[in-house]
């Protein structure tokens, strides 16, 4: 690893030969595909851009230069060429993140993953440029032909190609896959671009030939270059861009050192938007990676075999998985239920339903929105959509859940998977916004299984719903046991009871989704302090169950615990409840805070925000006890109060007093 050790920074690569630039990109796989099957990462994309990045480096000056990466989990080796080759830490706790991040590199500036946004960055970048007078700065966005399904990505691209004087030289990482192969239109347009050079061959055999024709010999290539317009659109359809009004350089073969920095050249000295097309095959250099069918090792596990690239210890059953094998059983009995994903057919469980029922399943490319859109279409046609996004992704789609699904009463079933924390993608790949953005959808119904067996349930009475969208929503990793219910209250699941422990109801614990192994805990815990808590599953979060305001009416506290944002959170919308039927019950809200968390392992970021069963019980048994004084507070102030009129507390039914429904701090 020699060259790759003295790069700390992309002007030495300036130093090297030909020569040496070919054996940096053969260091970097051999540094790659070990490290990042022990620390887990996306090790197939990274694979395929070693000498596209290496050339970018090479021709242009970053920092000064702006460098945007559109996934930026393509960004690994842009890291080890700006000074950060430590990834024995990479995407755990105080380790690389997994994608640019500017607290790591002044060389890194969109720190998101999701698709199709550089674009917009570059155009509002050079604008900014212009605004301000800076000519000898250029913006480079990199963008994988997967991110250019996105509607985004063409929303600037429209905008881009509007200014023929600013500069912003784009360069397309075409893969032909996204997390699997890229379909639609543009796919197919890419595809005819790779495979049809022939008017770059042709013009090159004009050069050579006419130049040396005397005296007609240049006239003769300036015209012929002069209708190059008429001719591409015969031999290569390279007018769609053209037409949008940017230069197009390419094909170029993506691992040719060479002829990759030649077109990134003439890209820098074009004076307008340009972009430059490059071939580039996923997993590069990497056996496991290029005969991999289903998406070429885009992500590896912790702890993979270097050689295969598949885990050395197999995980348990995932909830995908779990997901997966109900939508096949659907599938064979319903023959109006289809999937829809958007680009992530394997990732989102959609893949064994594809394989029984492919002309049932739609996807539609990296475009979270339409996807959404497209669902209403079919549910108004006599379908049953069922559209599977990573929570993340489906806050991208909002507003078509709202005006869309909502507005339209369209039976859609929504499965947000990757719900809560998810951990090692850090910031941008947390689903644990879902519950708070789309509590304010009318109609929406909201499923939060605990485990394997309710998320079947809970699914087939989503796809039952007919004249509503509803919503079900479920974690990363490995799903628990089943945990039983050992009695019901209105729809919900009660999985604990202070029935024959001599307890006191003292603590009404909602548990959502996930959480429920964590609040198990608690209830356990607390009734080693004496404490009796009773446990409840809603099963459907939203709307609130009314059992919940009469059971909160039994107890002396109200405790939610929810893998969500707190903010806007299932346990704001129960409190909202228990003051709009007048219980007084107080009530507190664990929760992730709304905060960007750093990246780390799941269990990791539970810690450290306090949802472990530890953390929470300790809080309770603190508020519990501080109810204690807060009920003689009350009296006392009751006993003086008589005497001028006036009272504080109420009686919440129990024989105890409490306060309003508000979190307790």
């Amino acid at each position: 690893m020699a060259l790759l050790e003295a790069i700390q920074g992309p002007r030495d690569l300036d130093k090297l030969s030909s020569e040496q630039l070919v054996e940096l990109a053969a260091e970097i796989r051999a540094y790659l595909i070990p490290t990042v099957a022990k620390t887990s990462g996306h090790i197939g994309p990274n694979l395929g851009v070693v000498e596209l990045t290496i050339a970018l480096h090479r021709v242009f000056d970053s920092p000064k230069d702006t460098i945007l990466w559109d996934v930026g989990h393509q960004a690994y080796v842009h890291k080890l060429l700006t000074g950060r080759q430590d990834f024995s830490a990479l995407r755990h706790s105080g380790g690389l993140s997994g994608y640019p991040a500017r607290a790591e590199s002044e060389h890194d500036v969109i720190e998101n993953s999701h698709a199709s946004t550089a674009l917009a960055y570059a155009d509002g970048i050079a604008k900014a440029h212009q605004v301000r007078g800076v000519t000898d700065r250029q913006v480079v966005a990199v963008i994988g032909d997967g991110a250019l399904t996105g509607g985004m990505a063409w929303e600037a691209l429209n905008n881009i190609a509007a200014a023929k004087d600013r500069p912003v030289i784009i360069v397309v990482n075409d893969n032909e896959r996204s997390y699997s192969p890229t379909i639609g239109g543009l796919a197919d347009h890419l595809a005819t671009l790779r495979t049809t050079q022939g008017y770059e061959r042709f013009l090159e055999w004009g050069r050579g030939m006419l130049g040396r024709t005397p005296v007609i010999g240049a006239p003769l290539y300036e015209a012929l270059h002069g209708v190059k317009k008429g001719l591409k659109d015969i031999v290569a359809p390279q007018g769609m861009f053209e037409d949008l009004g940017l230069k197009y350089v390419g094909p170029v073969d993506g691992h040719d050192l060479a002829g990759m920095e030649a077109a990134l050249r003439r890209a820098r000295h074009y004076h307008g938007p340009v972009i430059v097309h490059a071939i580039t095959r996923k997993g590069e250099g990497y056996p496991a990676a290029r005969n991999n069918v289903n998406d070429q090792l885009h992500q590896v596990a912790v702890d993979s075999d270097p050689e295969t690239g598949q885990p050395l210890v197999p995980s348990g059953t995932s909830w995908t998985s779990v997901f997966a094998d109900e939508m096949v059983k659907v599938g064979a009995e319903r023959d109006d239920v289809v999937g829809i994903t958007a680009a992530m057919l394997h990732p989102v469980g959609l893949a064994r339903f594809a394989e029984r029922h492919p002309d049932r399943i739609f996807d539609v490319g990296i475009a979270e929105q339409h996807a959404v859109t497209s669902a209403c279409g079919m549910a108004f046609a006599g379908l049953h959509p069922v559209v599977a996004i990573y929570a993340t992704f489906l806050n991208r789609a909002f507003d078509q859940v709202l005006m869309d699904a909502a507005l339209h009463n369209a039976g859609v079933t929504f499965v947000a998977d990757r719900a809560g924390v998810t951990g090692n993608d850090g910031a941008s790949h947390n689903g644990m916004w879902d519950m708070s953005i789309f509590q304010v959808v009318p109609r929406l119904r909201i499923a939060a299984p605990r485990d394997g067996s309710q998320l079947r349930a809970q699914l087939r009475e989503a796809l039952d719903v007919a004249d509503a969208p509803t919503m079900v929503r479920f974690s990363k990793g490995t799903v628990c046991e089943d945990i039983p219910a050992v009695a019901k209250a209105g729809s919900m699941d009660v999985l604990r009871t202070t029935a024959g422990s001599g307890l006191a109801p003292d603590v009404l614990i909602v548990s959502v989704g996930a959480m429920a192994q964590v609040c198990l805990d608690v209830a356990e815990r607390l009734a080693d302090q004496g404490i009796g808590a009773t446990v409840v599953d809603p099963r459907w979060v939203k709307p609130v169950d009314p059992a919940v305001l009469m059971l909160a009416a039994e107890h002396r506290l109200v405790v939610t615990v929810e893998d969500n944002v707190r903010v806007g959170g299932v346990g704001c919308v129960v409190a909202q409840a228990l003051r709009d039927a007048g219980v007084h019950t107080p009530l507190r809200d664990f929760g992730v805070p709304a905060e960007f968390l750093d990246h780390a392992n799941r269990g990791e970021v539970l810690e450290q925000i306090g949802l472990t069963g530890q953390r929470v019980a300790h809080e309770v048994v603190g508020l519990v006890a501080g109810l204690g004084s807060a009920v003689a507070a009350d009296r006392a102030a009751a006993s003086n109060g008589s005497a001028t009129g006036t009272s504080t507390g109420s009686s919440n039914g129990n024989g105890t007093e409490s306060h309003d429904a508000v979190a307790v701090s």
